[in-house]
C-alpha cells in the first residue's frame, strides 16, 4: 500500500494566510467605519454651528430647511454620503416615499413621508415631490441634523397650511369675487390673517401668497378687477 503524504503544513500555511486576510478585511471595515463615525460627527457639529439665522420661526419654533440640511451635508461629505429615494406606494390618492442616506456606501438612516393629494392645490400637480423632499428631511434630520427638530420648516408649512380652514376659506371666498367692490372687501376682511401668517409662519405665507396671486390673475384676465 502507498504511503500517504502528510498535508498538514500546507493547511497551516493556507489556514495562517486566510487568517491574516480576514483579520485585514475586519480591520479595514473597522477603520472605515471609525472615519465615517468621525466624518458623521463633524457634520453634526458644522449644522449646529450654521443653524444662526438659517432657520425659519413657524409659531414661535425654530425649524431647518431641507435645503440647509442637504448643503450641509455635502459641504462636509461631498460624494462620500449618498442620498436614495424610492415610491413605496402611489395612487390617485396619495403617494409614500422613503428615503436613504448612505456614508461610504453604508446605510445610516432613513425617512418616511406620506403626501395626501387632496390636501393641497399643490399637492394635486406635485404631491411626490413633497413627499420626497420631507422624505429626505426626516432622514437628514435622523442622521443628526437637526436642532431638536426631527420634522423640516417645509414639512411644518405644508401641515399648517393644509390644516389651517381659515386659509382655504380665504382663498374659495377670494376665486368667487364678482366685482371690484368686493374684491376690496375681501382684503379688508383678510388682511389680519394674511399679517398673521407672514409673521408667524414664513414658508405658509409663500405658499398663500402663489395662490393668492393666481387667483387675482385669473380676476383681472376676466376683468373683475383691475
Amino acid at each position: 500500500m502507498p504511503e500517504l503524504k502528510k498535508s498538514g503544513g500546507a493547511f497551516n500555511a493556507r489556514t495562517t494566510v486566510i487568517s491574516k486576510t480576514n483579520h485585514l478585511h475586519n480591520t479595514n471595515n473597522r477603520r472605515l467605519l471609525h472615519m465615517s463615525a468621525d466624518k458623521l460627527v463633524a457634520t453634526i457639529n458644522d449644522f449646529k454651528k450654521s443653524l444662526g439665522g438659517q432657520t425659519i420661526k413657524i409659531h414661535n419654533n425654530d425649524y431647518a430647511t431641507v435645503a440647509l440640511r442637504i448643503g450641509i451635508l455635502r459641504r462636509n461629505l461631498g460624494t462620500a454620503a449618498t442620498i436614495q429615494t424610492a415610491i413605496l406606494h402611489q395612487d390617485d390618492k396619495k403617494v409614500i416615499v422613503r428615503s436613504e442616506v448612505f456614508i461610504d456606501g453604508k446605510l445610516v438612516s432613513t425617512g418616511l413621508a406620506e403626501e395626501l393629494r387632496a390636501a393641497s392645490r399643490i399637492n394635486q400637480t406635485s404631491a411626490l415631490e413633497n413627499a420626497e423632499t420631507s422624505a429626505v428631511g426626516r432622514a437628514l434630520a435622523m442622521l443628526g441634523l437637526t436642532n431638536d427638530r426631527i420634522a423640516s420648516a417645509e414639512e411644518v408649512s405644508g401641515a399648517i397650511v393644509q390644516q389651517d380652514q381659515k386659509l382655504t376659506a380665504a382663498l374659495t371666498d377670494l376665486d368667487k369675487v364678482s366685482h371690484i367692490g368686493s374684491y376690496k372687501s375681501w382684503l379688508t376682511t383678510n388682511q389680519k390673517l394674511m399679517t398673521d401668517v407672514k409673521g408667524k409662519n414664513p414658508l405658509a405665507y409663500a405658499e398663500f401668497l402663489e395662490k393668492f396671486n393666481k387667483i387675482k390673475s385669473k380676476l383681472e384676465t376676466n376683468g373683475v378687477i383691475q
